[in-house]
């Protein structure tokens, strides 16, 4: 087994918490069971009598670390609290409702089974600014927490909150309008056997609604296995077979939304978003006039709101990152193309089950169907490739990289756009390349790809 002073030094949180293979570091249980002492130490410095939510989605090893977490929280004096399986938007709730110092996620989001994450939630159920982290790093790794041991009756201890799926599903429930029903809509959910299993259609059901329940099965390593908002396709085949009016899926911790529409068709976040945007200004709820998105929304998006006289701003890419600058500018709707869709006015996070409603709220004011939802926008050709890299290397030491870069934004010109990042959870470089015509992105996305990768390889070796 590796020694955590191994890795001392290396950076511990990523675009979204912290991510990786569970049970390896940095999720191995030492390393869990000293960022709990460390989250314990930070908010207790703060609060007097801090008290911790933990909740997960439905991985097998969420059970593991949901231990080691607050067996290290409990051994600083701090009590936890376990809400068991919940949707991350719940537990943002959650940690509000109760008024809890800080709630915990911990999810691998949209990744496989095998990986497991943390996230952290402020009192307030934003997430914990970059500074907060960087000092939660400090203290894990400076492990100085057996100085002064806690002892006896000042030892934390650790409860069970049975009701939160149900306080949650009320607080759902209680944002979608009273006066309007769900009675009639045939909705297929796909609940990507993660964290939204039982909470999701119970509200739409609840609320109403016929609800076909898929991707609902989960065993701790079926999470996203062929299935929600990164793997459509069942819901696609399944919303056409039933004759559903529309299709919802979320991803394994329910903070994303893919619909399909009545004829099968997928439409991500860039095009609720827009849907949803022209909704608030027409009912005169759009804050500033103003959505906002990451750099990998589709130019589609921005031309669109354009056209409606909406301004866009866009944030590096993380859900995280748009809600900072909806903070900042006091705006109240944003999101990724990914799904993260944000309704300020009702959440501090992004919510795909929220995002649902918000959605069919506007549907069935206006009387049409999901297929509508295509109309305000146009996608241009947009075309993603990830690459694996051995390193991740600053692009400002990759001249060759960036020239080539700058030839294409060249031939691209006005209309087109090209991006290149890393991931912050993984060793992969994202290529994005937008354009008018398809073909021609598609080979200059894998004309860039291959360049990059003997560029980084290359520096890499060296």
């Amino acid at each position: 087994m590796s020694h955590i002073s191994e890795f001392k030094g290396q950076k511990l949180f990523g675009t979204d918490g912290i991510r990786g293979k569970a049970n390896v570091f940095p999720m191995s249980v030492d390393m869990v069971l000293r960022l709990g002492q460390a989250i314990g130490k930070y908010f207790k410095y703060h609060y007097p009598h801090p008290r911790i939510l933990i909740g997960k989605d439905t991985r097998q090893s969420g059970y593991m670390l949901e231990q080691a977490l607050s067996s290290g929280i409990c051994s600083v004096g701090v009590d936890t609290f376990f809400l068991g399986p919940l949707p991350t938007p719940g537990i943002a709730y959650m940690t509000r409702g109760m008024r809890a110092n800080a709630g915990i996620v911990i999810s691998a989001s949209h990744n496989p089974y095998y990986d497991n994450g943390i996230k952290i939630f402020s009192a307030d159920g934003y997430k914990i600014p970059d500074d907060v982290e960087e000092k939660l790093e400090a203290l894990a790794y400076a492990n100085n927490f057996d100085k002064e041991p806690i002892t006896g009756h000042q030892i934390g201890r650790t409860s069970r909150i049975d009701d939160a799926m149900g306080q949650y599903a009320v607080f759902l429930k209680e944002q979608f309008p009273k006066n309007l029903s769900l009675e009639g809509i045939r909705i297929v959910i796909d609940c990507a056997h993660g964290a939204a299993y039982k909470v999701a259609p119970k509200v739409f059901e609840e609320l109403g609604a016929e609800v076909i329940l898929i991707g609902a099965s989960p065993n701790g390593t079926n999470i996203n296995e062929n299935s929600g908002a990164l793997h459509p396709e069942l819901l696609m085949k399944k919303v056409k077979e039933t004759g559903a009016h529309i299709g919802i899926a979320v991803d394994g911790d329910a903070d994303r939304l893919v619909v399909v529409d009545e004829n099968g068709e997928a439409l991500d976040g860039d095009e609720i978003l827009a849907a949803c945007a022209a909704y608030y200004k027409e009912q005169g709820k759009l804050s500033k006039n103003t959505v906002v998105s990451t750099i990998m929304s589709n130019m589609g998006l921005e031309l669109a709101l354009e056209k409606m006289g909406i301004q866009t701003i866009r944030t590096q890419v993380g859900d995280r990152y748009v809600m900072e600058e909806m903070r900042r500018g006091n705006y109240n709707l944003g999101g990724e193309q990914s799904g993260h869709l944000i309704f300020r006015d009702s959440a501090t996070t992004g919510d795909g089950i929220l995002a649902a409603l918000c959605l069919l709220e506007m549907l069935i004011k206006k009387n049409k169907p999901a297929s509508d939802i295509k109309k305000y926008m146009y996608k241009l050709p947009q075309i993603l490739k990830n690459i694996d890299v051995p390193k991740k290397i600053p692009i400002s030491e990759l001249p060759d990289l960036s020239h080539h870069i700058g030839l294409i934004e060249k031939k691209l010109g006005k209309e087109g756009r090209v991006l290149f990042r890393y991931s912050g959870t993984e060793l992969k470089a994202r290529i994005m390349i937008e354009g008018t015509e398809e073909a021609n992105v598609q080979a200059l996305v894998d004309e860039l790809a291959e360049k990059a990768f003997k560029c980084i390889e290359t520096y890499a070796l060296r």
